[in-house]
């Protein structure tokens, strides 16, 4: 991941009211999670399953250097090396989005604010939550071994036929472990995950 000196948001708005959100372990956030909004939240998984997503960390009140500096929702780091920092809508901004991208500028980062379709429309985040439920969960060194295997032979497989390959553990839980771990991906936009769900190997 990019080394990258601290990020601190400014643009005077007092900050919004915190809510704590706990108990989702994350793929490339931080332990402790805390969100602003519910929106904030279900964007948070969308950044965990997003390959172009090194790493995303929630921003809260103590991260500003003053009581009245403006604070996004979260500061990422891209597989680019950029830093961005990112608002989930139906937030009131201090200023206009040209204003917002300057003063992300001035702190080299850069800034976007998300519209609620890119959220909520399609099946992304609803695909996306049903992985994240397993983000904990271990593969055996077997599993993940015939399931590569399989794949370099016989190339993209139905998630149906992956999970026959799986002996060792809870065959669901381990294809989407290997989803959230980079070895494997499917579709997320098009359906809900299903049996007929191609399943393609990634390669580094």
């Amino acid at each position: 991941m990019a080394s990258h000196e601290p990020v601190h948001p400014t643009n005077s708005l007092s900050a919004d009211a915190v809510q704590q959100i706990s108990g989702r372990p994350t793929v490339k956030g931080p332990t402790r999670l805390v969100f602003r909004s519910k929106t904030a939240a279900d964007l948070s998984c969308l950044l965990d399953l997003d390959p172009q997503v090194v790493s995303w960390s929630c921003v809260t009140p103590s991260t500003a250097r003053r009581e009245q500096d403006y604070i996004p929702d979260f500061l990422m780091d891209d597989i680019d090396g950029g830093r961005w920092m990112l608002d989930a809508p139906g937030k009131k901004l201090p200023d206009d989005l040209a204003a917002m991208s300057a003063n992300a500028a001035k702190q080299g980062a850069r800034y976007r604010l998300f519209e609620a379709s890119e959220i909520y429309d399609g099946f992304r985040l609803r695909n996306a939550r049903d992985l994240l439920r397993y983000v904990s969960h271990g593969v055996p060194l077997g599993d993940r071994m015939r399931v590569l295997a399989t794949l370099d032979e016989q190339g993209p497989l139905p998630f149906g036929d992956c999970l026959r390959i799986i002996r060792e553990t809870q065959p669901v839980a381990a294809l989407a472990s290997m989803i959230l771990q980079g070895f494997i991906e499917v579709e997320l936009d098009e359906a809900l995950l299903g049996p007929e769900t191609m399943v393609r190997r990634i390669r580094g």
